[in-house]
């Protein structure tokens, strides 16, 4: 199904039936990818008594109590209300879905003891390029990220000058394929975070940074239109399934 998108005074032809899902899927299990010291998502019947609500049980129906943390079980949006005093609700503040966005592929360097992404990475990738939103692969991309314990591991993450670099560049979704932006353990200063959202300033409301992504390596960089669909959780972040669509004109 080809679909037409208005953006700006361009019209871009998009293959509706071709979509590329850069999620990862959420299985009650402990290999499931985790973050942050949390114990593996739970799904599980709910009981009543003697009755438990599965149709292997016996009951009609399968009816299912799910306990996850959106920040640590998997791909999730969120908005500046991850890190402000007053709650904001990435339902509350992500209106439009569809953006104009580019993939590149990065491979973190050595900074110390550290890996992170570095402003200069992110101005080769990009270019004089203007995108509403920037999806950052890391390499070595091996399929293990679905299954990967990210607790106490240091993984990589964005320097605070690349964070400033993609917003004054006016990018205003950031998807990346690692458990935050952030150094895992650098005392709460959050920097990067700090940055993209403007928060000594004017905070952008309206920018997200997604996490835990997964980037195949059969796509390829370049510019696609991303749909960024989250579940309407009134809270700072949930759980979200960004999709590409390639640029058939």
């Amino acid at each position: 199904m080809i679909a037409a998108i208005q953006y700006n005074s361009r019209k871009i032809q998009v293959d509706l039936s071709k979509p590329l899902d850069l999620s990862m899927p959420l299985r009650a299990s402990s290999s499931n990818v985790n973050a942050w010291y949390v114990g593996a998502p739970r799904i599980e019947p709910e009981k009543d008594g003697d009755w438990v609500a599965s149709v292997k049980n016996g009951a009609c129906i399968n009816f299912n109590n799910i306990y996850f943390n959106p920040h640590a079980h998997g791909t999730h949006t969120e908005c500046v209300g991850h890190i402000t005093e007053k709650v904001h609700a990435i339902n509350d503040h992500l209106k439009t879905f569809f953006f104009l966005a580019e993939v590149i592929t990065v491979a973190p360097e050595r900074l110390e003891e550290d890996r992170v992404i570095s402003k200069k990475q992110i101005q080769f990738a990009l270019g004089n390029k203007k995108r509403d939103a920037v999806i950052i692969r890391t390499i070595p991309n091996t399929r293990d990220k679905f299954t990967r314990q990210y607790s106490n591991t240091n993984p990589p993450y964005l320097m605070r000058d690349a964070a400033i670099y993609l917003r004054e560049k006016g990018v205003k979704h950031l998807l990346i394929d690692l458990p935050s932006i952030d150094k895992e353990k650098d005392n709460c200063e959050l920097l990067a975070h700090n940055a993209f959202w403007n928060t000594n300033g004017r905070m952008r409301m309206d920018a997200t940074i997604t996490e835990l992504i997964y980037v195949s390596n059969k796509i390829e960089d370049g510019m696609y239109i991303l749909n960024l669909q989250i579940a309407p959780f009134e809270n700072d972040a949930a759980p979200s399934k960004p999709i590409l669509y390639k640029i058939i004109n």
